[in-house]
């Protein structure tokens, strides 16, 4: 199934949940206007904690820093012989 027919389902289905609270006397009228603002403060919130999640478990690599180096090191001597100048080492 692809992600916008889920998005797009899981949208519906809160939607409907949403209607029918507003509809029946389950929630206080006042709360339950709020709703959708909850769930995209919420949805916020989960976000950022994933980046921020993923950041302090970002894995350090030590080869391909290696590689990366060596990579680079190419790169600037191609370019020293076609005529590019980077003043500093």
């Amino acid at each position: 199934m692809k992600h916008i027919v889920k998005i797009m389902a899981l949208l519906v289905a809160l939607s409907a949940v949403w209607i029918s609270l507003l509809l029946t006397s389950v929630v206080p009228e006042s709360y339950a206007w709020l709703l959708p603002l909850y769930f995209i403060v919420s949805l916020g919130c989960y976000g950022l904690s994933m980046v921020g999640i993923g950041l302090m478990q970002f894995p350090c690599c030590p080869q391909e820093a290696v590689l990366l180096q060596k990579d680079i090191i190419q790169a600037k001597d191609f370019l020293k012989t076609r005529g590019v100048d980077f003043g500093s080492n």
